[in-house]
């Protein structure tokens, strides 16, 4: 079954840009676009998508309240941020609500296609220039003391590795590694694996 997406974004030409790249995707389907949140909060009443590219800075509607509403009418929604450099600050919000990852605007086929993919899977997604710009604002080190394994699986899924790819990696079952999972997002009071990656980069918990 095709993955269905809407692009939500001001800029007429970026959603042209994704649009081509997503018609190469053979397992992607485009249902809608929209220019802000206000059109497609209108858009989310007559269509079903998996999933959301969403722009942050917008006119009438900004992709964080835009984002909140949204997961109110469709929580199973899959939210993935297109991202410019100087948007990190907006990061805690978004994640708070509830967004899956965040990807840069000028990102390339395979690394949109990849973002698309692991999100899908439940897994979080940031490009590697966002993941650099977090752990330059990183916090001293966490209270929270966390073994060699919880360590090992913290830094593939900031990396953005599937669950079955983690799994291959640390020779464990799909069901281990989303036991170990589920323990890390108590142990670190994470409402979902977003949340865990960015608590694990800022508290220096991996090593990228």
């Amino acid at each position: 079954m095709k993955t269905r997406i809407v692009i939500v974004d001001d800029h007429r030409i970026l959603r042209d840009g994704i649009k081509a790249l997503l018609k190469e995707m053979s397992n992607v389907e485009l249902v809608g676009e929209a220019s802000n949140g206000v059109e497609f909060l209108n858009l989310l009443k007559s269509i079903e998508p998996d999933l959301v590219l969403m722009d942050i800075n917008m006119p009438k509607m900004n992709g964080i309240e835009a984002t909140r509403e949204a997961l109110k009418i469709k929580p199973e929604l899959k939210v993935l941020v297109l991202s410019m450099h100087d948007d990190v600050k907006y990061y805690d919000s978004m994640i708070q609500i509830g967004v899956h990852g965040f990807l840069l605007k000028e990102s390339n086929y395979n690394e949109l296609q990849k973002a698309i993919e692991s999100v899908m899977e439940g897994n979080p997604y940031f490009s590697q220039e966002l993941l650099l710009k977090l752990l330059k604002n990183k916090k001293s080190a966490s209270a929270i003391v966390i073994n060699e394994r919880e360590k090992e699986l913290l830094t593939f899924i900031c990396k953005g590795l599937s669950t079955t790819e983690i799994a291959e990696k640390l020779f464990l079952s799909v069901s281990s590694i989303e036991k170990l999972r589920s323990d890390l997002l108590v142990k670190t009071n994470s409402n979902n694996s977003t949340a865990l990656a960015v608590y694990a980069i800022k508290n220096n918990l991996v090593d990228l």
